[in-house]
């Protein structure tokens, strides 16, 4: 049987940590277990899931849906969107099975792109690469999840080009029934010896939908503006963790005038393992961040002190409890900490 192959580019960048990357786990496996119930798509899917952060690997190699496990997904710091598509293309050239004078090759891919942000790099290298060489071989669909995605970076990929409005549990199970459901539909066509691309969104019942991309494009960032991201280590566990912040507009009333002041308000604090700083840039460009815009300080998710922002005099951030000495985990410096008046500068991650 000729093989369909399905690519899942999954954004994990720190932006994403929480809530987001837990239903996506939650909806691979919902994917894959009702594709195993459908017999045309056990015939035809294969599948594989990439992910990019400031680096991009291949989490599950190109597989039958038969062999296919649901993973765990980690994160990574930055959104290297072009990492993310050249490891697509390597991918894609390396498991693409060509027709010849004896057998016929793989259907045309099929490539899921989930992200929620900015990239924070050139794109314009690995969007060139993909126009040239597969933007008419493969077919891709593109999803924002929520609003803060560059929406017009994506649209240089694909026309295909949707968001998803992730406003509770059921609207992600829903979105991943309507991913599941696009790729029955066209492994039932393939077997009908039916040609074309078909992306029903009636039966998204209004969690995905095709957006207007007729502004001028926006300019890029090396910082993801509608997050921010802070990591610490735990005093006790010397485990890391990252603390998020959604952006958020208020009005203000400053001399009279009404102005709107941009501040970040906690999302919450999340631990995260060794391979974080696989999947990190590592040539970050140093960005900061003032206390001042920051509302709301969390606890510690590792170890549950109840300070998980305190800054040691070496810049890092880490947790403390009631201890009259603490321990900086990252430079062993020893000190007593306090608490300052006004707001400081902290480094930020890229988002």
């Amino acid at each position: 049987m000729r093989r369909l192959p399905i690519y899942f580019l999954i954004d994990v960048s720190e932006s994403m940590v929480g809530e987001p990357i837990m239903q996506v786990e939650e909806g691979m496996a919902q994917i894959i277990q009702a594709l195993k119930t459908d017999p045309y798509a056990i015939e035809t899917v294969w599948i594989s899931v990439i992910v990019f952060a400031g680096q991009a690997k291949t989490l599950v190699p190109l597989q039958e849906i038969i062999t296919f496990y649901p993973p765990r997904f980690p994160i990574g710091g930055g959104t290297s969107l072009s990492k993310g598509l050249g490891h697509l293309m390597y991918e894609m050239r390396k498991n693409q099975v060509k027709t010849t004078f004896d057998r016929k090759g793989d259907w045309k891919p099929i490539v899921f792109l989930f992200t929620d942000g900015a990239p924070t790099d050139d794109t314009s290298p690995a969007i060139r690469e993909w126009k040239q060489n597969w933007q008419t071989a493969a077919n891709m669909v593109a999803i924002s999840f929520g609003e803060e995605a560059n929406l017009h970076v994506l649209q240089q990929l694909t026309d295909n080009v949707l968001t998803f409005k992730n406003t509770s549990t059921q609207a992600y199970k829903t979105f991943f029934k309507w991913v599941t459901d696009s790729i029955k539909t066209n492994s039932e066509r393939l077997d009908s010896n039916k040609t074309g691309f078909d992306i029903d969104l009636t039966k998204g019942n209004g969690t995905v939908s095709k957006i207007d991309l007729t502004k001028p494009l926006q300019q890029q960032f090396t910082t993801d503006s509608n997050f921010v991201i802070l990591r610490g280590k735990c005093q006790q566990t010397k485990r890391g963790y990252l603390m998020k912040y959604r952006r958020a507009v208020e009005e203000a009333a400053i001399y009279g005038l009404d102005l709107h002041r941009l501040y970040y308000r906690l999302v919450g604090a999340f631990q995260v393992d060794s391979s974080y700083d696989e999947l990190s840039e590592k040539n970050a460009i140093p960005a900061r961040v003032n206390t001042e815009e920051l509302i709301g300080f969390p606890t510690c998710p590792c170890c549950g002190n109840q300070v998980a922002f305190a800054i040691c005099s070496c810049g890092e951030l880490h947790c403390i409890g009631d201890e009259e000495i603490s321990t900086c985990p990252w430079c062993n410096n020893v000190a007593r900490y306090g608490r300052g008046d006004g707001g400081i500068d902290v480094q930020r991650t890229q988002g």
